[in-house]
């Protein structure tokens, strides 16, 4: 759909006719018409689709300028896409006089943002952090937001924003608009849309990529050769993020020595773990600091990882349903997904159950075109995160921004991209941190304060 048909304002058509932007992306047609509509709006699209511009240009066409106050609120889970987005709307309203468009992110000082909201802005993008720290100094008027945009929101709830998102949601005036655009839709977000928004219009362009596929292999061979196989498989496919599944716990004890003496970064999941041992095996596979685990059916119930390279059957599960609850955890969000089974002799009967049950044949893979097992042929299986772990949570007030910000700040002086996922939970954190600086990192957050307090700060073995 060319961008004159879209009822946008003439500079908006001039700026896009000086960029060379001539025909709308799918998400841009589809949404920019709702949006103009003042409807509240669920886009699900990949990066690289053209949403920025998607949600900017009705945000732009709407936007007061003679009003010196903020109008519309985007927020977005780091302050390196803060200001992308900002930059890009700008970019877009160049041709609007006197526009205005503050970032609110943290990382950086937040007095010269409070005195830019003073002076006045029209549209702000912040992290979700920093814009409750202003809303709660009541820097920002919020009787003027018409319109809230949340970016890539399933990416800020992974980085544990969720409740930092709610309660911004709830301080601004429910006529608003709510727009959300999100690459997966997750239960949180059906949750968030549900809570905070109006008979939205659900807006989903598929990815130009096949859809959702599992490729289900079998490596076939005895009993007393599965260990060497699996430690080959994991060589060969070298997924980021696996889960390995036994049917005993004692196996689970057995293969996690196993591969951590091969050099696998792996941790274990069985019924015999303590609440607290479980929350951070899981913690570190959820952020990567853990690129395989290995559980049972029954320790497995409620893993939901959201990008989860495989699922590796070491032992087939005695019945066909299991099978397919495990191989689902892979191939979502439109990725393609992996499942490997090892299958011994004595394995027939379960394999024929598993294919009727699935309508799938499952492909014979070729053992003798995996890597060795010698360790001497090894490729490595490594991760390059580590996680700390922080002694305060929600029930605390500590916000994932605080522990960015501790981070990144003139205090902590790692960048963004040294911080992976953080996640809170009730009275305990846990922050991954790239290898290569997590000893800087544990130094500075044991030697430094969060929100100016000290807490107790350890790293997740």
């Amino acid at each position: 759909m060319d961008f004159s048909a879209l009822a946008l304002s003439p500079p908006l058509l001039q700026v896009l006719e000086e960029l060379d932007f001539k025909t709308a992306t799918p998400i841009q047609a589809q949404s920019i018409p709702v949006l103009l509509q003042g409807r509240d709006l669920v886009g699900q699209a990949q990066t690289g689709s053209g949403k920025t511009a998607a949600f900017a240009l009705p945000l732009l066409q709407k936007v007061q300028l003679q009003h010196r106050k903020v109008q519309a609120l985007v927020l977005c889970p780091t302050r390196e896409l803060c200001a992308q987005v900002a930059g890009e709307i700008r970019r877009l309203g160049r041709r609007l006089p006197g526009l205005q468009v503050l970032v609110l992110a943290g990382g950086q000082p937040i007095r010269p943002q409070l005195e830019a909201l003073e002076k006045g802005a029209h549209l702000a993008v912040g992290t979700p952090g920093r814009v409750l720290d202003v809303l709660d100094r009541d820097a920002l008027e919020t009787r003027q937001l018409s319109t809230v945009v949340l970016d890539e929101a399933d990416r800020m709830l992974d980085m544990g924003f969720r409740e930092d998102m709610e309660r911004i949601l709830g301080v601004i005036p429910p006529r608003r608009q709510t727009v959300l655009f999100s690459a997966t839709f997750p239960p949180d977000i059906e949750a968030l849309s549900r809570n905070f928004q109006r008979q939205p219009v659900r807006v989903t362009v598929e990815s130009t990529t096949a859809g959702p596929d599992i490729q289900q292999v079998r490596y076939d061979c005895e009993p007393e050769e599965k260990q060497a196989l699996l430690l080959r498989i994991l060589r060969h496919y070298q997924p980021a993020s696996a889960i390995v599944f036994c049917n005993l716990k004692a196996t689970v004890v057995e293969l996690k020595k196993s591969l951590s003496a091969a050099g696998v970064s792996v941790d274990g999941l069985q019924g015999d773990l303590e609440q607290f041992e479980r929350d951070r095996v899981m913690a570190k596979f959820r952020n990567q600091s853990t690129r395989v685990l290995i559980a049972t059916d029954v320790a497995g119930r409620g893993i939901d990882v959201e990008a989860l390279d495989a699922v590796i059957n070491f032992d087939l599960p005695m019945q066909a349903e299991p099978y397919v609850h495990r191989i689902g955890r892979t191939g979502r969000a439109g990725r393609a997904g992996l499942a490997v089974s090892i299958v011994t002799p004595r394995d027939g009967r379960k394999v024929d159950d598993i294919q009727l049950a699935t309508g799938v044949k499952l492909e014979r893979g070729d053992v003798e075109s995996l890597p060795s097992a010698d360790p001497r042929n090894a490729v490595s299986l490594e991760t390059t995160w580590d996680t700390l772990y922080i002694s305060a949570g929600r029930k605390d007030k500590m916000r994932p921004g605080d522990i960015l910000g501790a981070l990144t700040g003139e205090a902590g002086g790692l960048e963004a991209t040294d911080v992976g996922k953080i996640e809170i939970q009730d009275h305990v954190a846990y922050v991954a941190v790239a290898r290569r600086v997590s000893r800087v990192a544990f130094q500075r957050l044991s030697e430094g304060r969060i929100k100016g307090r000290r807490y107790k700060i350890e790293r997740v073995k």
